[in-house]
């Protein structure tokens, strides 16, 4: 593979949606302006997963959806005692071409499996030019 990296197309195995648990927060800068942050909450992995990655997303259950959400009726402890990998085989994983290390790609290609063994395929090129950034973007982005 040349050094890169192979991408995976992780799906619950029941197809059913799922939800990961986040925070979220305002914060006051000593001048009041105010800056909303989001994070997903992360764990160990599970066996399904360590093989790609040591960590994963915390998972909830939708009997636990309530008790995340509501910071002022859950303890730190309760909701703590949330926070571990998914069921073993919750999930299912498998490689799929690098077509997905690009956000202009959009189509079934994403997450076709690779046939095992195979080098992954690399993403076209594109056939725009690219966007000029004005002089003070520091290509950052933001969330907001």
């Amino acid at each position: 593979m040349g050094g890169r990296k192979q991408p995976f197309y992780v799906r619950a195995k029941s197809g059913k949606p799922f939800a990961f648990a986040g925070l979220w927060e305002t914060w006051t800068g000593p001048n009041g302006e105010e800056l909303d942050t989001a994070a997903i909450v992360t764990t160990r992995a599970s066996r399904t997963l360590a093989p790609i990655h040591d960590r994963m997303p915390v998972v909830l259950p939708p009997e636990a959806f309530d008790l995340w959400l509501d910071c002022t009726k859950v303890d730190a402890t309760t909701a703590a005692a949330l926070i571990a990998p998914a069921p073993e085989n919750f999930f299912e994983a498998y490689p799929v071409s690098t077509h997905v290390n690009r956000v202009a790609n959009d189509d079934p290609k994403l997450v076709e499996a690779l046939v095992v063994g195979a080098e992954p395929v690399a993403a076209p090129k594109p056939a725009a030019k690219p966007v000029k950034r004005p002089k003070n973007d520091t290509g950052q982005g933001t969330l907001f």
